[in-house]
C-alpha cells in the first residue's frame, strides 16, 4: 500500500508535483530545506502536514517521493543526519525523481536494500506546466514489483509513464531526454535568430513551422517565451547545466561523441556568466545574440544600422 506519501523538494518541479499527489487523495506529507516554502505549501493544500525533519517524514510514509536539485541532495536527503534512511522502517518504496548520476542512483539503491527499503528512480520531464497539469513524463528504473506499487503515485503525476528497465535506467533515459533537449533549443535557437537577421515576422515564421516536419514541444512550448523576451524558467539554466554535466560525464565513460552537449554547455556557461543561471534553459540563445550581435525582438534593420553606426565609428 501507498496512501501515505512523503514529498521532498518543493521548488519549480516539486511543488506541482506535489500538489497533484494530494489533489489524488492521498494522505500526504511534505519536507522543504526552507520550511517556508513547505508550510506556504501546506497553507495553500488544506490537510497536508509538515514534517519536521526528513526521518520523521519517513516514519509516517509508505512512500516518499523526492525532487531535490543534484546528486549530492539526493545523498543527504538519503543518508544525511535525520535523513530518510533513519526514519525508514523495512517496506519503505523510495521515489527518486531528481535528475542525478546513474552509477550513484545504484549505489543509493543497494545502500537503502540493506535496510530493506526499495528505491525506484523516476526522473521526469516536462517543465513546470506539466508538473502543474500532471502531463510529466516520467521514467523509471527499478523492480517490476516496486513499479507497480508506485504506479498510483507516479500516475497522479505524470501522463506517461514508462519502466524503461533495472536501477539506473531511468536516469540514463533522461540524460537521452535532455542530450535531445539541448539539441532542439540550439536549433531553436539558430532558427530564430536566422529569422530575426532576415527581417521575418517571428510570430508568422513560428506559425508557419511549428505545424510541420520542424515542429517540437521546445519550439512550441518555448518559442514564443523566446519572442516575448520572457526569461521565466519551466527549467532553469543551472539546473540544464547540471544535468549536461552528467551527460557529458556518462558520455565520456560510454566513449561517446557529445558535440551538441558540448556546444549546449559552453552556451549556458556564457549566459551563466552574464547572470542568467536563474533564466529559463530557452535563454541559450542570448549566447548566440552575444556572438552575433543580433537580438530577438530589435528589428532586423534597425540592428544593422547600429551596427554600421559602430564600425564607421
Amino acid at each position: 500500500m501507498t496512501d501515505r506519501v512523503g514529498f521532498v523538494g518543493l521548488g519549480i518541479m516539486g511543488r506541482g508535483m506535489a500538489g497533484n499527489v494530494h489533489k489524488a487523495g492521498f494522505e500526504l506529507g511534505v519536507y522543504n530545506r526552507t520550511r517556508e516554502k513547505a508550510e506556504r505549501f501546506a497553507e495553500e493544500h488544506p490537510g497536508v502536514l509538515v514534517a519536521e525533519s526528513l526521518s520523521a517524514l519517513a516514519a509516517k510514509s509508505d512512500c516518499v517521493v523526492l525532487c531535490v536539485s543534484d546528486t549530492p541532495d539526493v545523498e543527504e536527503v538519503l543518508f544525511g543526519e535525520r535523513g530518510i534512511a533513519d526514519g525508514a522502517a523495512p517496506g519503505l518504496l523510495v521515489i527518486d525523481c531528481s535528475t542525478i548520476s546513474p552509477t550513484e542512483t545504484r549505489e543509493f539503491a543497494l545502500r537503502l536494500g540493506q535496510r530493506g527499503v526499495s528505491m525506484l528512480d523516476a526522473p521526469v520531464s516536462g517543465g513546470s506546466e506539466g508538473a502543474a497539469n500532471a502531463t510529466l513524463s516520467i521514467m523509471v528504473g527499478g523492480e517490476a514489483s516496486a513499479f507497480e506499487r508506485a504506479r498510483p503515485v507516479l500516475a497522479s503525476m505524470g501522463r506517461t509513464i514508462t519502466r524503461v528497465g533495472p536501477i539506473g535506467a531511468g536516469q540514463t533515459v533522461k540524460l537521452v531526454n535532455q542530450i535531445l533537449v539541448v539539441g532542439s533549443m540550439i536549433a531553436m535557437a539558430e532558427a530564430l535568430l536566422f529569422a530575426q537577421a532576415g527581417g521575418l515576422d517571428l510570430e508568422k515564421t513560428l506559425a508557419a513551422v511549428s505545424g510541420g516536419a520542424a515542429g517540437s514541444w521546445t519550439l512550441s512550448n518555448r518559442g514564443p517565451q523566446v519572442i516575448r523576451r520572457d526569461w521565466r524558467p519551466g527549467f532553469t539554466i543551472d539546473l540544464q547545466q547540471k544535468d549536461l554535466r552528467l551527460a557529458l560525464q556518462a558520455g565520456d565513460q560510454l566513449g561517446v561523441p557529445m558535440q551538441v552537449c558540448s556546444t549546449a554547455f559552453h552556451y549556458y556557461r556564457a549566459v551563466q556568466e552574464r547572470g542568467g543561471g536563474s533564466e529559463g534553459n530557452h535563454a541559450i540563445i542570448k549566447a548566440l545574440e552575444y556572438l552575433s550581435g543580433i537580438q530577438v525582438g530589435i528589428p532586423a534593420e534597425g540592428k544593422r544600422r547600429e551596427s554600421d553606426e559602430r564600425t564607421q565609428h
